[in-house]
């Protein structure tokens, strides 16, 4: 059998009676390590023991050292067949040598018995006053960048052993709290004479002289602090709650389907301009249209915000075997070749019309040529070379020449339809955007009209007073320039 004790936050009086009947009466006793105050007063009581403390320097990351710590425990089991493995705090809190070892004890049917302790949890909520009721996070500083940070709850973080463990921490906080946040820093709480507990700002977290492996952190919980996620979700709540505005409570779906075009139009603008503040504005612009369309969902009793981040989530992980799965994918050609896979099996399209079809209709019009396009394309239905496809212009050219001046309407808009495909066809063969070719020109139409009318005011002309030779001539000046 292993028993699996805790040595408490540090201070003798922490010891229970349970677990020092254990140690005294133990002939086999292994400390993960001996850097801890209560140590001192096992070996006044000759209580004898060995540590772990020389794998810290055999090996290259914690995970390391408490596998090869939990394996060799296993060993010495085998070899005489009951031991102590004692831990500081509280074997179960924050303690991840433990955790692997009774695992590995499962797997190896090997008997375990866990001795409480007093965890350095309760000390810490002991010297700060804190009633756990309200909500506690813990939190180990070399797990911090995989966890999710609630300003709701107040957060405990272990093990901040050193310097460049307390920046990595300070790093990964400050990308939540703000930088001025206040927390406490805990040091040997519960050891009368080595207990420092101060309150510092977040900023200044690496730069404090007593860190060492007693060293915590309690960041208070602030409802008042930053905004996140969930603070948008209720904004979205009480602005279509019965108190809330009369505007947001009278949108649907189908009313709102403008402004998430705008807006996304918007982000596209602010990446053009390059301009971070204005794309981390236009973003959010978008979040909220995201954010408004699931409450509506929500209030109907269709879905929520959860099954929307639930869908994308598992529709990302589907479509990166390569990622998530086996299959092997390096490069982007072979990426998009499994996508396209994927997402066949996934919106059930049987035939290649399906997905031509599938392209959505709401697409600004040259975008949906060009998609049909390059889905046609993919079984063979193209020209070979790009003079074909300019050809093809030419033909179109002259059949809108053909009807233009008669007074078919439904045939004239036909062949200018036409025409423009067929204009698509050639931007695609020469790797062209046709969106942003046709805003490219547009930009340009502009600069020139500009130039026009400046001249014009310069001299003290209107443009509605021009001919259109004076203008034309004006163009062509704007051209060489």
């Amino acid at each position: 059998m292993i028993k699996i004790v805790g040595l408490g936050p540090g201070a003798k009086e922490a010891l229970t009676l349970g677990t020092l009947e254990v140690l005294k009466n133990a002939s086999k006793i292994y400390l993960r390590t001996e850097k801890h105050p209560t140590v001192a007063y096992l070996e006044s009581c000759k209580i004898e023991f060995e540590t772990y403390d020389n794998i810290y320097d055999q090996s290259e990351s914690f995970d390391e050292v408490y596998n090869s710590i939990a394996r060799d425990l296993i060993d010495k089991q085998r070899k005489f067949d009951d031991i102590v493995y004692a831990v500081p705090g509280h074997p179960l809190v924050a303690e991840k040598s433990v955790t692997i070892l009774l695992k590995l004890c499962e797997e190896n049917a090997i008997k375990t018995e866990i001795v409480t302790a007093v965890s350095f949890v309760d000390a810490v909520m002991e010297s700060l006053k804190i009633d756990p009721i309200e909500g506690i996070k813990i939190i180990d500083a070399f797990d911090i960048k995989s966890q999710v940070l609630d300003k709701r709850v107040g957060t405990i973080i272990t093990q901040v052993y050193d310097k460049f463990i307390a920046s990595e921490v300070k790093l990964a906080l400050m990308e939540y709290y703000k930088d001025d946040t206040e927390i406490y820093f805990v040091r040997a709480a519960g050891v009368k004479g080595m207990e420092s507990i101060r309150k510092i700002p977040l900023f200044e977290l690496d730069r404090q002289e007593d860190i060492d492996y007693l060293t915590s952190l309690y960041v208070p919980k602030d409802l008042d602090g930053i905004k996140d996620f969930y603070d948008l979700l209720e904004i979205m709540g009480k602005l279509r709650s019965e108190n809330g505005c009369p505007w947001d409570k009278e949108q649907t779906h189908e009313s709102l389907k403008k402004y998430l075009i705008e807006e996304s139009y918007e982000v596209l603008e602010a990446i053009d301009d390059k301009d971070e503040d204005k794309i981390t504005e236009e973003l959010g612009d978008v979040l909220l249209q995201i954010v408004f369309h699931a409450q509506i969902g929500e209030e109907e009793g269709f879905f929520n915000i959860n099954d929307v981040i639930r869908g994308v989530c598992n529709k990302m992980i589907a479509r990166h075997p390569h990622v998530f799965g086996t299959t092997n994918a390096d490069t982007s050609e072979e990426v998009l070749v499994n996508w396209d896979k994927i997402k066949k099996v996934e919106q059930g399209l049987n035939s290649y019309t399906d997905e031509l079809k599938h392209v959505p209709k709401n697409l600004p019009a040259l975008m949906r040529a060009e998609k049909v396009q390059k889905k046609a394309a993919k079984v063979g239905f193209d020209w070979h070379k790009v003079e074909c496809a300019l050809d093809k212009v030419l033909e179109e050219y002259y059949e809108v020449k053909n009807v233009y001046k008669g007074k078919n309407r439904a045939k004239i808009l036909e062949e200018i339809g036409d025409l423009i495909f067929a204009s698509v066809n050639v931007a695609r063969f020469l790797d062209i955007d046709p969106e942003f070719a046709l805003n490219y020109t547009i930009e340009k139409f502009i600069k020139r009209f500009a130039y026009i009318e400046e001249s014009g005011k310069s001299k003290g002309v209107n443009m509605e007073n021009m001919t259109l030779d004076q203008m034309d001539k004006l163009w062509e000046e704007a051209k060489n320039k």
